[in-house]
Formats: structure tokens, sequence, C-alpha cells
């Protein structure tokens, strides 16, 4: 199939109803009109500010409808859109754009400091400022008022060009540019969509960061196909989040902290929320007392898995076994081959844990300029290396074990520290908790346990070391214990176990 403009085809199919809306200032586009602000980015980009097909546009701002717009906008003009992760520091930023080379620097005015340093060492960059911007920049609003655009349909293109970048987190090592493309927006479709069961009268409410595919693709873009409203937060603010959900939202997607926050409201009642059909949950596992907390409130939240380059969905849990396969992302969807091998690449026995691989229509064709780490990362023959750690049980439910390179090796036994956090999770002065392999001279690697107590724990390393060695195989027990106020995570509240293996080798 090639990719065809569905904004445009939308926008004919159902003009009038509403496609998204900023929550914070008010902007309602129905598909029409969003379909003419995407042209008119699209006329403002390859007119105004220069770019060309391939080029890149680069975007830092916090989540707002306009993303939208510039998303489809970038899809008719066959340009490349850059969202970039607004938590990073400047100097993170600035070698994202000199990996991507973008043409023009779309910002918002929360960010006009970081995006006038970042245009100020790149005399040719196009900065280009919403609602007032970095000293020099063009305004957002001028530009797109005075494009001329074309609301029919671009010209179909291979299902495979590039759309947009989203980098990874780079918590262990240069940040690389995943390829997005229409290829993997449509099977997600399938992969998530179908299952959720998604139709044109949906109401998503979406508090995702947008530099992530989750705050894309799950399920933003896949309501625009079945031609649902998306209602973007800015970023999540639980009170406002619940009274949405309360009284306009059918189908929610959070990550666990999300989850956790949410249900910590006073306000928060299964009752109150009988309006939404469907919750879906990434990024981590949801922790087994937060799913019974939401189950005696009558919801029941589906966890799945996937990966940025993966589109994201891989897996999702089916909603009847929630508490029953509790610690399961589910089963493969129906776009999504799997794989479990060892390190030798051959497939292990069933219910042993080994590295998952994935092949399918929703995988990455690459990351952007790098052969090097495409090829690494993706075979041949199009399995892609998640270099997670996975078992699937008797009945087909598959368990995200670990992270592949998060497992050590201590007196040649493989340690998996997400067995060990889960016992450590378990203790009740226990709050949160990262364990990472450190060097040891007898045993070659040992554990390090990173641990924050909650309010009023009580416990120090000793009774900490005790609790495990109960629990644990003595070689999977830490040798030594941290107490920390906080542990490092990125937007998706992942614990930045990199940074932790650097401060347990000092």
């Amino acid at each position: 199939m090639d990719m065809f403009d569905l904004l445009a085809h939308r926008a004919r199919v159902t003009p009038d109803a509403l496609a998204v809306e900023d929550l914070t200032d008010g902007t309602r586009y129905t598909y029409a009109q969003l379909n003419e602000r995407a042209a008119r980015v699209a006329a403002a980009a390859t007119g105004t500010w220069g770019l060309d097909a391939g080029d890149r546009l680069a975007y830092l701002g916090h989540n707002r409808a306009e993303f939208f717009a510039l998303l489809f906008g970038c899809a008719k003009a066959g340009v490349i859109l850059v969202p970039l992760n607004w938590r990073l520091a400047v100097p993170e930023l600035d070698g994202l754009l000199d990996d991507a080379t973008p043409t023009a620097l779309i910002h918002g005015a929360e960010f006009a400091d970081a995006a006038g340093t970042l245009a100020g060492s790149r005399p040719a960059l196009v900065s280009v400022g919403m609602e007032g911007g970095a000293a020099g920049a063009r305004a957002y609003e001028d530009d797109i008022a005075a494009a001329t655009p074309d609301l029919g349909p671009h010209a179909p293109r291979s299902p495979d060009t590039p759309w947009y970048l989203l980098y990874t987190s780079g918590t262990t090592g240069r940040p690389k540019g995943v390829i997005q493309t229409f290829r993997m927006m449509m099977a997600n479709y399938w992969n998530i969509g179908i299952p959720v069961e998604l139709r044109q009268d949906d109401v998503l409410l979406n508090v995702l960061p947008m530099f992530h595919t989750a705050g894309i693709n799950l399920y933003s873009t896949a309501v625009f196909l079945v031609g649902g409203a998306v209602l973007v937060q800015r970023s999540f603010e639980p009170e406002q989040a619940l009274d949405v959900l309360a009284r306009r939202a059918t189908v929610f997607f959070g990550v666990p902290a999300v989850y956790q926050m949410l249900i910590e409201q006073p306000g928060f009642s299964g009752e109150r929320l009988g309006h939404v059909r469907s919750w879906g949950c990434g990024g981590a596992p949801l922790p087994l007392s937060v799913a019974e907390r939401y189950v005696a409130h009558g919801i029941h939240v589906r966890t799945g898995f996937g990966m940025t380059e993966t589109g994201p969905t891989v897996f999702l849990l089916d909603e009847e076994r929630v508490l029953d396969k509790t610690g399961s992302v589910g089963r493969p969807q129906l776009l999504a081959e799997t794989r479990i091998v060892d390190r030798d690449g051959n497939d292990v026995p069933p219910g042993e844990p080994g590295e998952l691989l994935i092949r399918g229509p929703g995988v990455t064709p690459g990351y952007w300029q790098r052969p090097d780490a495409t090829a690494e990362t993706i075979e041949a023959d199009g399995w892609l290396h998640s270099g997670d750690v996975a078992r699937c049980d008797a009945d087909g439910y598959y368990f995200i074990v670990d992270r592949w390179k998060d497992m050590f090796i201590s007196g040649g036994e493989n340690v998996y520290p997400a067995e060990v956090e889960q016992v450590l999770l378990q203790h009740d002065a226990v709050a949160d908790v990262a364990v990472v392999g450190m060097p040891d001279e007898r045993w070659g690697e040992v554990g390090c346990a990173y641990v924050c107590l909650g309010d009023g724990g009580a416990a120090d390393a000793d009774a900490l070391r005790h609790w495990c060695r109960e629990r644990l195989a003595g070689y999977k027990v830490p040798k030594v214990f941290t107490i920390r106020d906080a542990l490092p995570r990125n937007a998706l509240g992942k614990v930045q176990k990199q940074e932790l293996r650097d401060d347990a080798r000092r």
C-alpha cells in the first residue's frame, strides 16, 4: 500500500467531526480544519522556511494540538519531522540537531531561550516561534496565515518513506534517530486499534509527551484513522486528567506512574469513570498492587509492550487476564512475529528466558544515518533484536524478564536485576529500587541495589540484605545497597540504568 494522504481523505469522509482539541489554550480542529492547517504547514515548509522533500523540520515544545498539524503537514510535504525531547539540556539538544541537521526549528514560547541558543550557533537554521519566540525568530502564525494551502491529497509515496524521527533516550550512549514510516503507523493500528476496538465516536485523552512514540501512536494516530477525537494535555496534571476522563474520554493510555497518580486523587472512583471503556498501560510493568486497586473499582488496565523501533505495539494483554496473568505483556498481536533466542541465536525451550526478537511491518527501516547501528539491531531477514529478555508461558503469554544488557553474570550464573527488584519492592519500607551489576574481583560481577525508602520507611543495608537472602539464591543477593532519595528516570518513567552503572563503577 502506498503512503496516501490519510488526513485529506479523513477530511473528505468526516469533515465536521472533531479531530483534536488542546485542553490548555482551547484550540479545536475539525478534520477539515486540521487538514487545512497541515496543508498550510506543508506550504510554509516548502516555501517560506525553505525545506525540500527529505529535509528535516525540528520541533521543540510541549504537547499541543498544533503538533498534529506539523506531523501531517510534514507528511504532505515529504518533509521529516523531528520532535525534540524538551526535557534535555541544551548541550544534549545540540547533539540531536547535529545528527538530524534540520533546515528549520519550530519552538513553543516556553523554549524560546533554548531555541535562541541552538539557532544562534547555526546561522543557516530557520527559527520559527509559536506564540512569540526567540530573538530573530519568524512568527509561526504569520507564516501559516500567509501560506497558500493545497487541500487535495499529496501524491502517493512509498510507505517506507521516512516521515518522522524519534530519538532514543541515549541512556546507553549516543542517541539514535529511529525512522518512523507510514507503514509502521498502519501496522500499529492493526496491532492496537483493532484489539482495543477503536471507533469513530471514541475520545482519547493524550497525556504522554509527543517526542515519544506513545504520545503519538498510543493511541492518537490510530484514533485519527477511525475518525475519533484526541484531547491533548500539555503535560500530565492528574486532577485535570481525572476530570476529563470522567466527563469526556472513552479510551486512555498511560504509564504506571500516571496510573499511580490518578488513583491517588481524592475524586477517583470507578463509578465516576464508567464512561471510559478501555484502559491501556505500557512503558514499564504495572505493579500488581496498583492493578488490584483498579480492579476493585471495576477497571481492568491492559498492559502492552512495544518499542520506538516497532511502531510501537507488539504485545497486548487480554482484559480478562489482567489479574491472573499479572506481569505479562500479553500475546503478540496480528502483524507481529516474535522469537526468543539464546546468545547463539537458537530458539530457547518453552518457558526459558532469552532475547526477544521481533519481525513485521511495524519494525523500523533503521536508524537515521546509522547503517552500522541498523545492521547490529536488525538482521537481513528482518528480525529486530529488542535487547529485552523475555519468556513465554504454556498459554502463549509473554513476560519481559529484564533488559538483555541489564543481565549480569555472577560466579557463572545469570542474574536478572528485575527479579531482584521485585523481591525488594515487596519490603514494606521500599518505595523504589533499581539493581545493576558492578565489577567484582572474586565473582566477576555482583549486584548493586539503589533503594528509595517510602515515607516513614526504615531499613538499612543489613536488613535489606537479610530480606533478599530469605527469598533469593545467594548469588542473586546484591553485595552493595545504596539508599537514595530518587532514581534517575527518563520522560516515560524508565530508570536510566546507565547512569547507575556508571555510579556503581566509580
